[in-house]
């Protein structure tokens, strides 16, 4: 009865609406639209509707922040996806086996909350990450097994790969500090592994950048580097259209370049030096200053090929001169590490990553990842 009754009111409402003179029904719609759009802003505004916002978050007390970058091997989460033959052995094995999963989430907590003074360090960049389903997976392991009293793991920066990605090991952030979801994208076209965010805190914005270059062993031009180049090319217009606008922007890119810090891809492309006055001079093109350009291999290595015998800094990370002044986001160049305390593989190597393998690995205890971490102090200042 209540909707007859309904239905009757509304078509008496048009009977009237039909015999008003032309004037009059204007006047009627007019005033429609504007009790319309006086409800579609009150909706818009509704509390809880922010996605589009900038995050919003208290005072965070000034001083460091820890900053660490880590190729995590092949974290797949606990979905069978049914990924490409390079991708479903990890895919399949981390689905239906929970064991070998939580091993290999435990192994990389283990890692990660023995930085920052067994407090995990506060914004986790990584490579190698499946899906935002295995980003959240390793968020929630830290987060419980965080010490007491320790800043919890609330942010999560990802966006995940097309469906016609070659392999799924995209990058990742984690992060106690707020990020901007809204600002979150991936650099490149054709599934460039290059992933922007922005940690925004205290009215400070700093630009990250984490990419995972291609491989030594696919890359895709017939010019030794081409296929790092693009990337190098992708991410430096990037860096130079921001401080082109903002001089002092406060910019940091870290990832698996895939080449050393002298290669032409990351010293004549991507323009990352060792030099820190040729970097502040504000030169031109704009230069990025490489933490671990220049650096010794027994002390700062990340990787080490077996074929070749040969350790390599593969994982890197820059900054941009507004990183080196005294405001805003701050970097201490000093504190770079690349710790492998438990993580360096028994034998005659001593910088050796113990990788934790793949579903045939024999190997009686698996380890953590085939590459060192990458850790270092931040400065956020009032």
């Amino acid at each position: 009865m209540t909707r007859k009754r309904d239905q009757q009111a509304i078509e008496s409402a048009v009977r009237v609406f039909l015999a008003l003179p032309t004037g009059a029904k204007i006047v009627v719609v007019a005033i429609g639209l504007v009790i319309g759009g006086i409800a579609l802003a009150v909706y818009a505004r509704r509390p809880g509707d922010q996605a589009q916002n900038p995050p919003q978050s208290g005072p965070v007390p000034p001083g460091t922040v820890v900053f660490m970058f880590w190729n995590v091997e092949n974290l797949f989460d606990d979905h069978d996806d049914h990924r490409n033959s390079t991708d479903e052995p990890y895919d399949n094995w981390f689905a239906t086996d929970a064991a070998a999963r939580k091993m290999k989430f435990d192994h990389l907590t283990e890692i990660i909350l023995r930085q920052n003074g067994g407090n995990g360090p506060h914004i986790l960049a990584c490579v190698e990450v499946e899906s935002v389903r295995a980003a959240e997976l390793l968020r929630d392991a830290l987060n419980e097994n965080l010490p007491a009293g320790a800043g919890k793991y609330e942010h999560v920066a990802m966006k995940e790969l097309a469906a016609n990605a070659g392999r799924f090991m995209a990058p990742c952030v984690i992060s106690k500090l707020p990020l901007d979801s809204a600002r979150t994208r991936l650099l490149g076209k054709n599934n460039l592994l290059v992933l922007e965010t922005h940690v925004v805190a205290n009215g400070a914005d700093l630009t990250l950048v984490a990419s995972h270059w291609t491989s030594q062993l696919s890359d895709d031009g017939s010019k030794k580097g081409s296929g790092r180049d693009k990337y190098a090319h992708v991410i430096f217009d990037e860096y130079a259209g921001i401080v082109a606008a903002k001089p002092d922007a406060d910019f940091l890119v870290c990832g698996d370049f895939n080449d050393d810090p002298e290669s032409d891809a990351v010293a004549n492309v991507l323009h990352v030096t060792g030099d820190r006055a040729a970097v502040v001079s504000g030169a031109s093109p704009p230069r990025l200053y490489g933490l671990l350009s220049g650096k010794p291999l027994d002390r700062f290595s990340t990787i080490y090929y077996d074929r070749e015998r040969k350790a390599s800094i593969f994982d890197q990370i820059a900054v941009s001169p507004g990183m080196l002044d005294d405001r805003g986001w701050g970097c201490d160049p000093d504190t770079v590490t690349v710790p492998t305390d438990g993580m360096s593989r028994e034998g005659k190597v001593a910088r050796r990553p113990w990788r934790f393998g793949d579903r045939d690995d024999k190997a009686v205890r698996r380890g953590y990842a085939d590459h060192f971490p990458v850790v270092v102090n931040l400065a956020l200042r009032q």
